[in-house]
């Protein structure tokens, strides 16, 4: 088999566990809080990751690690998942799953508009375009269904969701300069996000483990896995083995339209015609944002 087709094989897997996700998630939220749920996912996914460092035979990376590298991987834990998935999750408990995820895409407009003070690059024309596109979208897919007429999504959920962009593009763009390991990052990452999910738990008390049925654990133990640790190997093991980078990576985008055959079949939502219609208006924004033009 050639790399080509093993690149697509990987990203295919990558997609299909991303698409089942949002369904975890409310299947999680009906039986764990958001902070318990948190904590299982993200201690779930450090050990999944130790695990692949070990069988990786990279344990050695682990001892390299400078005390500034430490620091920023307790910045980018604090990010990531610790302030990210507290704000989508509080956006999935007032959402349905179909709205709350699509809202969260916009993140690759957001990390143009981030780029400017972090990295000093120019915002160009088609970015307030795309950025514009964008946002179109989100409020079609806000109106669950009833288009011309307001009030139907909850507004506070809109902007957690729409909101927890901001946080992933931030922990993208110094996830992208952080040259370490990444396995060895991710690992690092999910560690810091747990112990500050435990302190955050130690304060609150907001300890729901002990009533919570099997489908919560389980769905928590899921999304620790397939959400926050492999599938993330599995997408840049597609990304390296892949001839060109820009096919390989457009196949993110069937994640949300196949997490509606999820949703639906067994969280039994309807699916609103408003929610691919607003999903081909982001991607759309994303597209335009990524195209490679001369004179733009």
């Amino acid at each position: 088999m050639d790399s080509t087709r093993k690149s697509y094989i990987f990203a295919f897997i990558a997609v299909l566990f991303w698409s089942t996700v949002p369904t975890a998630f409310k299947i999680g939220l009906k039986e764990l809080g958001i902070l318990p749920m948190l904590a299982i996912a993200s201690g779930t996914s450090a050990s999944v990751l130790l695990a692949v460092i070990i069988g990786e035979r990279k344990t050695h990376l682990l001892f390299r690690n400078t005390g500034k590298e430490l620091l920023g991987s307790a910045l980018l834990g604090l990010i990531n998942p610790f302030i990210y998935y507290i704000l989508l999750l509080n956006a999935y408990k007032l959402l349905p799953a179909q709205v709350a995820q699509p809202l969260n895409m916009i993140w690759p407009i957001i990390l143009v508009f981030l780029s400017v003070p972090i990295l000093g690059q120019k915002i160009k024309t088609r970015s307030f375009i795309a950025l514009f596109i964008s946002f179109i979208g989100v409020y079609v897919i806000s109106s669950q269904g009833n288009l011309f007429s307001t009030g139907h999504a909850d507004a506070r959920g809109v902007m957690l969701a729409t909101g927890s962009s901001v946080f992933w593009a931030l922990y993208f763009i110094l996830n992208v300069r952080d040259k370490r390991d990444e396995a060895v990052k991710l690992f690092l990452n999910f560690l810091f996000g747990y112990l500050y999910l435990i302190i955050a738990l130690i304060i609150t008390k907001d300890w729901q483990i002990s009533g919570a049925g099997t489908k919560g654990i389980l769905a928590a133990v899921y999304v620790g896995v397939f959400e926050m640790g492999i599938t993330f190997l599995f997408w840049l093991k597609a990304l390296q083995l892949a001839e060109s980078t820009d096919k390989v990576s457009n196949l993110v985008y069937l994640a949300p339209f196949l997490s509606l055959i999820f949703v639906h079949f067994i969280l039994h939502e309807p699916v609103y015609y408003t929610t691919p219609l607003g999903l081909l208006l982001i991607i759309a924004g994303i597209w335009l944002q990524n195209r490679k033009l001369g004179r733009v």
